[in-house]
């Protein structure tokens, strides 16, 4: 297990914007690390970067204290897992896996034992002789998972490698991704754009728009504790609003909503500077506004669309100018389209984000 650092990363084309602007992060031994964000962001072309296929315009990129910016892809002891699963079709599924360890010049019981072992982390034992063409699309990326464990990588990346299976295959394939690199003890570079399946996997996430690094932390603090607006809308949908600071002591701030007079608490990182005048903006996850009766709330609201989902209810409501989403568990009674009700954010849960 070795750690990777990309040390103050760029990569741009000619004389366009950044593709990836000065990304600065290390990624810890044996860490499930995932590159999150949308289409265009630039998280492919960071993975590419850290796999030796796009040369970054500045900056280094290390293997524990080795600087490989400038080592050739195959030298580098990475193993890839792409979003196409880029197998032989003429080969059967231990062909496929032992692809790595014939151009190393594996020998052939080392070869078979190390292909036997590969297939059984992947939960593929008996199907060495199969068909690739007779795998479901689950079964063949864990091919191309065992064919990328199977070299013994130093690093692993992975391309988003579940985005062309359908969802329940998704959920059944990232468990076993997961439990391979765990047992594994690899460090992994994952790459995707659906923060479900980055929430589910990772033990840290690093949030990418624009090409510009906007948050890196756990699962649980780029959702509970996002830096920016932007993260707080990415992840999980958050409401973020524009308010005034009116108090401020330590790690909390009173906030004033702009246009509605509404006032409540709201949590701050150590970093987060906010004056009493500041306008600052505020983000309040959907599942952290609580209905109530019209009048009894922070504010009230009225309800506009509601979308039933299984074990919540999601609704739409304007108060003033505002536009908010509330999630609520299902449950006899609740407001119905045209209903006034009231709103109160958690004060635990509310959180000032940079704009």
């Amino acid at each position: 297990m070795i750690p990777v650092r990309l040390d103050r990363v760029c990569k741009s084309y000619g004389s366009a914007s950044p593709v990836v602007h000065d990304i600065d992060v290390t990624i810890e031994s044996g860490e499930f690390f995932t590159l999150l964000g949308p289409s265009g962001c630039g998280k492919s072309t960071t993975l590419r970067m850290i796999a030796g296929f796009v040369t970054p315009t500045s900056g280094r990129i290390l293997f524990g204290d080795r600087d490989i910016t400038a080592t050739p892809p195959n030298k580098r002891g990475t193993g890839m897992v792409f979003q196409n699963y880029a197998l032989f079709p003429h080969y059967d599924v231990a062909q496929n896996v032992a692809y790595g360890l014939v151009t190393r010049k594996v020998a052939k019981t080392e070869r078979n034992e190390r292909v036997a072992a590969a297939l059984a982390s992947v939960g593929l034992d008996g199907y060495a002789d199969r068909r690739i063409d007779q795998l479901s699309g689950g079964q063949q990326q864990r091919v191309a998972l065992a064919r990328a464990l199977v070299i013994s990588p130093s690093v692993l990346l992975l391309d988003e490698p579940l985005s062309n299976l359908d969802a329940k295959l998704r959920e059944e394939t990232r468990v076993e991704i997961r439990r391979a690199q765990r047992e594994a003890g690899i460090t992994s570079v994952y790459v995707t754009h659906d923060q479900a399946e980055a929430m589910a996997m990772s033990d840290r996430i690093a949030v990418l728009e624009s090409g510009k690094l906007h948050q890196v932390g756990t699962p649980r603090e780029v959702y509970h504790q996002p830096a920016t607006a932007f993260v707080a809308k990415f992840i999980g949908g958050s409401n973020v609003l524009d308010a005034e600071v009116v108090e401020s002591s330590g790690e909390q701030a009173v906030v004033e909503l702009a246009g509605s007079g509404a006032k409540f608490a709201a949590g701050r990182s150590a970093e987060f500077a906010a004056a009493v005048g500041d306008r600052v903006a505020v983000s309040v996850r959907p599942e952290h506004l609580t209905i109530t009766e019209a009048g009894e709330g922070s504010f009230d609201a009225v309800v506009r669309a509601v979308e039933f989902t299984g074990a919540t209810c999601e609704y739409e409501v304007t108060a003033g100018e505002l536009e908010l989403s509330v999630a609520v568990p299902d449950r006899p009674g609740l407001p119905k389209p045209g209903d006034v009700v009231g709103l109160r954010p958690e004060a635990q849960h509310a959180w000032l984000v940079r704009p």
